[in-house]
């Protein structure tokens, strides 16, 4: 069945909605948006910053063909974990994906936990084509050679509001902070005042997926890298590690935990309660994030209906189907 039949509204109508779904890791948005695009006749477009990377499949809970269930997938696995990327760049090939998605009559379906690719898109943010690379690569070297502690100070004198909300492990978001200021010359909160003004070309429905029990989320968390180790989650750890990937990829949760035990300075058992504990951290991390979007529709995990049937409802509500 087809969207448009499902609808019964006109290409006009339709032709600008996407929709996203977000969330914590381990909340299930894989399967909800899954769901979502079989019963609209959606494509999903993938929101993660380290499922681009091909390869990189147990660590990043990159969904397998079966997860997928046919549904096509677009931003993932399409990138060498040597190669540098932007938030820029994910921007554009996003909305690249979602232009193509909607040219061929189907519901565009973005999915994922990087709130940073999903703020650029549905904020409509302005980038300098070509600085963002130009600037990473220069604060990559100076994190390198001067720590990123003189980096975190650099973000608390230029934009003190974000620098407010990161920590001096948050060496990747502290670089993109910069990284967007220094490529467009505004804060990250002066962006997104700045893209308010000129509305995107979408029409965004925002589904978060939550759990109103946090102990229910650490416990699909914890579950889940029983199932990754399982997997050979290990083994591609120590494969990326043997490799010299970029800095980028081995800092990826679910390799870096893993380098003390390949190293011989901790045992597996203490490797893996830290991986479980980081990821715990991120999840919290990612909360918070999307609980800013105040037109979010908030679909928590522990209700007696189906999530995706509960976002089935809100999305066919949207429209007035």
């Amino acid at each position: 069945m087809s969207f448009r039949k499902i609808s019964g509204a006109s290409s006009t109508e339709m032709s600008n909605l996407v929709i996203v779904v977000a969330g914590p890791t381990a909340s299930g948005k894989t399967a909800l948006a899954v769901k979502l695009a079989k019963r609209f006749d959606g494509e999903v477009v993938g929101a993660d910053s380290m499922q681009i990377y091909e390869g990189m499949d147990i660590a990043t809970a990159k969904p397998t063909i079966d997860e997928m269930q046919g549904v096509k997938h677009h931003l993932i696995g399409f990138l060498s974990p040597d190669e540098t990327f932007s938030v820029a760049k994910y921007k554009v090939m996003c909305e690249e994906a979602l232009d193509d998605i909607i040219s061929r009559g189907k519901l565009p379906i973005i999915c994922g936990g990087t709130g940073l690719y999903i703020d650029a898109v549905i904020n409509n943010t302005k980038f300098l084509d070509g600085e963002t690379e130009r600037y990473r690569g220069e604060l990559e070297k100076k994190a390198q050679n001067e720590g990123i502690e003189a980096l975190y100070d650099e973000l608390k004198r230029i934009d003190p509001k974000s620098a407010s909300s990161l920590k001096l492990t948050d060496r990747r978001r502290i670089i993109r902070a910069l990284e967007l200021y220094y490529s467009t010359g505004m804060t990250k909160q002066q962006q997104n005042e700045q893209s308010h003004l000129e509305k995107s070309r979408y029409d965004f429905l925002l589904l978060g997926l939550f759990p109103s029990d946090r102990d229910a989320l650490y416990s699909r968390i914890e579950k889940r890298v029983d199932e990754m180790l399982e997997a050979g989650l290990l083994a591609e750890a120590e494969r990326f590690y043997a490799e010299k990937r970029s800095a980028t990829a081995v800092q990826a949760i679910g390799y870096k935990e893993f380098k003390p035990y390949l190293d011989g300075e901790a045992s597996l058992e203490e490797c893996v309660l830290r991986l479980k504990i980081e990821t715990r951290h991120y999840a919290k991390r990612q909360m918070t994030w999307f609980r800013r979007y105040s037109d979010m529709h908030v679909i928590h995990l522990d209700e007696s209906y189906d999530p995706a049937e509960k976002a089935a409802e809100i999305v066919i509500n949207k429209r007035g189907w």
